[in-house]
């Protein structure tokens, strides 16, 4: 059984590194493989996916749909950026790490991205990084601050243990915050600065215009042979009557149509084999195009498809006008795999914004669509109830889960959330990926394996006393929580650092938080972390600008972990 529960985790780590399938399947299958091999019991594997942990997990990121529609975040973000970069710093971070204590972190990064991206004052790139850094710190606040904190706490109940409280990570979560404001307002000079290049749209269209008594005219796209053109991609048509686009595999060519083609426009011998076309031959209508800028979600069905296979302009009624992926144009739009951060510039259709498949599949960072917003008594409303139950809950006089169950009912009854929005929000990878680790996590101790690896973190780290093994173990999940996700770093180093502690014969909370808070550093790879991948994008970060400062802040986030985990938690 051992022999099979390690290759498993060890061919579990290798795909999870590779990042070419999502982390709910792999984890999923795992408890699949586990189970149909009698590792794990039917009612023990389907109890981990009704933990109580769990569920105030799917709650708190199904009631976030009301209060991301709250007017309070775009409010505060009308405060943040001013003529004085500095100063826009000290209060992004304030403001970013505030609000990330108690909201998923990549809402607020949603909300923020826009505002930070057309800015007249500052880059950019000097500001979204730091943006993405001090929504990580805020959510080691609390623990309903980040699904992580969630997940280990739902380890710590499926263990015996007695449920971390709401403010037990707030000391340190506060002192780390403080520390990474600190360093980041000495440091700043290490982030890039990167102009704008907004405007430049024209580097990714070429016009066409179909002459008279072309062999073109008549015949459809797809028998023209312009479908499965290798660097472009045929956007719209510009005709006299009006404007076709998407463009339909079976629309007609028109005399005098002007064909706009997105993608590699240095490639223009491929539109030089047709004839009696004029290239570049018209003033383009760029204000025809309605763009609209958006970023892949981690949640997108579109993930490891390419555009043609997700059948994209039916999908969304939208054209690509060019794909980014950090500092990468990518040219080949048809054939790309698409992935989570990649940035689209979009011309979309007049169907676009009625589409209830958008916020799904992307974070919206133009100004041109924003979400329903609700009034300022109904934000009020929500914004009261969501923190009386946090403070009720805190104090230990309501249930979290049950208060949390009243609250998403009155969000139905008074329809500020629909059971559509809850249908497609609803977080289903997270949900498999916490109830599959679960599972794992007790086929990991029932087999012996961690107890194996924590008589090596012990016999590797032991020789500096009690205090090694602790650092030990913050090290190894801080390691895999840079190679892979932070959700799957805590879930496998969990029961290594459970382990530790019993063997050890010590208290295990400081071992539990070690592996809540290495979980969350993820400050030196842009796909570390979603937060990073979504701001990635937006100014053309390089792998390298992450490291520049990340390496700072990871080192500073460590030093201050721990040394105040012990203070407050003895072994």
């Amino acid at each position: 059984m051992k022999i099979i529960v390690t290759l498993s985790i060890l061919f579990l780590l290798i795909l999870l590194i590779s990042n070419k399938i999502k982390p709910f399947v792999l984890f999923g299958s795992v408890a699949v493989l586990y189970y149909l091999l009698g590792y794990l019991n039917l009612n023990i594997w389907l109890s981990s996916y009704t933990s109580e942990s769990l569920i105030v997990l799917i709650l708190l990121l199904l009631v976030s749909l009301a209060i991301e529609k709250s007017v309070v975040i775009s409010w505060c973000s009308k405060f943040i950026i001013g003529k004085n970069y500095h100063l826009s710093l000290l209060k992004l971070g304030v403001v970013t790490a505030s609000i990330s204590a108690f909201l998923n972190n990549t809402a607020v990064v949603a909300s923020f991205m826009s505002i930070i991206k057309n800015n007249k004052f500052q880059a950019p790139s000097k500001l979204l990084i730091p943006l993405s850094y001090f929504s990580i710190v805020g959510g080691t606040m609390t623990l309903i601050g980040t699904s992580t904190n969630l997940i280990v706490n739902s380890f710590v109940v499926q263990n015996g243990l007695e449920s971390l409280k709401i403010f037990d990570f707030f000391a340190v979560g506060f002192c780390i915050s403080i520390g990474v404001l600190i360093v980041l307002l000495i440091f700043n000079f290490l982030l890039p600065e990167y102009k704008e290049r907004e405007n430049v749209i024209n580097e990714y269209l070429i016009d066409v215009k179909v002459l008279k008594n072309s062999p073109l005219v008549g015949k459809t796209i797809q028998e023209n042979g312009l479908r499965n053109l290798e660097f472009l991609f045929l956007l719209e048509i510009q005709r006299k009557d009006g404007l076709v686009t998407p463009v339909s595999h079976n629309e007609l060519i028109k005399e005098d149509d002007v064909l706009v083609f997105s993608g590699d426009i240095t490639h223009l011998e491929t539109l030089k084999k047709f004839d009696g076309l004029q290239i570049g031959s018209q003033d383009l209508k760029l204000e025809t195009l309605n763009l609209v800028d958006v970023v892949i979600n981690s949640e997108s069905n579109l993930i490891g498809k390419s555009v043609k296979e997700a059948n994209f302009r039916a999908k969304f009624d939208a054209g690509i006008v060019a794909l980014k992926r950090g500092s990468k144009n990518i040219s080949k739009i048809g054939q790309s795999l698409l992935r989570a951060g990649d940035r689209l510039v979009l011309s979309v259709g007049k169907d676009f914004h009625s589409r209830d498949n958008i916020n799904k599949n992307f974070y919206i960072i133009s100004n041109i669509m924003q979400n329903q917003k609700l009034s300022n008594t109904q934000s009020f409303i929500v914004i009261f109830a969501f923190l009386a139950i946090i403070a009720l809950s805190a104090l230990e006089l309501v249930s979290l889960l049950k208060a949390l169950l009243v609250f998403l009912a009155c969000l139905f009854i008074f329809k500020i959330i629909s059971f559509d929005e809850v249908k497609r929000r609803f977080p289903l990878e997270i949900f498999i990926i916490v109830g599959s680790s679960l599972a794992i996590t007790k086929v990991l101790v029932d087999s012996g394996l961690a107890r194996d690896l924590a008589e090596f973190i012990i016999g590797t780290f032991g020789v500096y006393g009690l205090y090694g093994s602790f650092v030990g173990i913050y090290l190894l999940t801080l390691l895999l929580t840079e190679i892979i996700t932070n959700n799957a770093a805590a879930a496998l180093a969990f029961p290594i650092a459970y382990s530790t502690a019993l063997a050890l014969e010590v208290n295990p909370t400081p071992f539990i938080l070690a592996v809540a808070y290495g979980a969350s550093c993820a400050f030196l790879m842009p796909h570390g972390y979603q937060t990073h991948l979504m701001v990635g994008s937006i100014c053309g970060y390089k792998t390298t600008d992450f490291i520049k400062i990340g390496w700072i802040v990871s080192l500073t986030y460590s030093a201050i972990v721990l040394t105040i985990i012990p203070v407050f938690f003895s072994f």
